[in-house]
């Protein structure tokens, strides 16, 4: 935050002392110094006082503002501070989020009970899907562990497409050609609602992203199982993704 700088003018009179034949000047020695004090004349007292009102009329009327004493968005002195401009958000039926603004909606419907699903403008790996089914749980506790809950609900993640017989292809099992590594797991708790999020990796023998993040955030409410997923390829997470990825997922609650 810039300071603010008040500059201060004092006036200096420089008192020049000449013997006069008037009385209009006092003369006397202190400690060794001649002070000389002399008589203003009623002009000048008039002049001063008439400058003294306007300066002081000036600083009312120029009264510095908290604003006006700071710089940038937080001080508010270019009007409105800006608004986020990246996220929009959404509300749905009984949830809410946030989506990039430049994700566009998607017809595309991958999983049972989705109701909806943005993508990213240049890349259709980068998106998010809601998906809302009916369950008989009370609470998403009642899956168990966030890990048993994922592996009930692992169809979100991809299903492998090749089914024949492999030995180690690409570092994966024997027999397998893709592989889930769960990074990161939270239960939070919001609005007396329990929530489960998780932070996946997956990867496949034939990906070209070097795996896709997967972060999911589920909840369970009158008999209804609420999941966000939303997803970016490895490089496009680290090439700036990530942000958007991790909003919109930890944007989900109900509403």
């Amino acid at each position: 935050m810039a300071s603010s700088t008040a500059l201060f003018f004092h006036s200096h009179a420089a008192a020049f002392c000449k013997p006069t034949g008037g009385s209009s000047s006092n003369r006397r020695l202190v400690s060794g110094r001649v002070v000389c004090q002399a008589a203003e004349s009623e002009s000048t007292l008039s002049r001063r006082l008439a400058l003294t009102v306007l300066i002081g009329a000036a600083a009312v009327g120029s009264k510095v503002s908290p604003a006006d004493a700071a710089y940038g968005e937080a001080a508010n002195i270019f009007g409105k501070p800006k608004t986020n401009t990246e996220f929009s958000p959404y509300a749905g039926e009984g949830f809410k989020l946030s989506i990039p603004s430049k994700w566009n909606p998607s017809g595309e419907v991958e999983y049972p009970g989705q109701v909806l699903r943005f993508e990213d403008n240049f890349d259709s790996t980068t998106n998010v899907t809601v998906t809302i089914t009916t369950t008989d749980k009370k609470s998403i506790a009642d899956y168990g562990s966030p890990e048993e809950f994922l592996s009930q609900v692992d169809y979100l993640l991809g299903k492998q497409a090749y089914s024949g017989k492999t030995d180690s292809e690409g570092g994966f099992g024997s027999g397998l050609v893709a592989s889930a590594n769960i990074l990161e797991v939270s239960t939070p708790e919001v609005g007396g609602k329990k929530y489960y999020t998780l932070s996946v990796l997956t990867r496949t023998a034939d990906g070209t992203e070097g795996g896709r993040h997967q972060l999911l955030t589920a909840t369970v409410s009158d008999g209804k199982l609420y999941i966000c997923k939303a997803q970016a390829g490895d490089k496009r997470w680290f090439k700036g993704a990530r942000q958007f990825v991790e909003t919109a997922a930890s944007s989900f609650s109900l509403a």
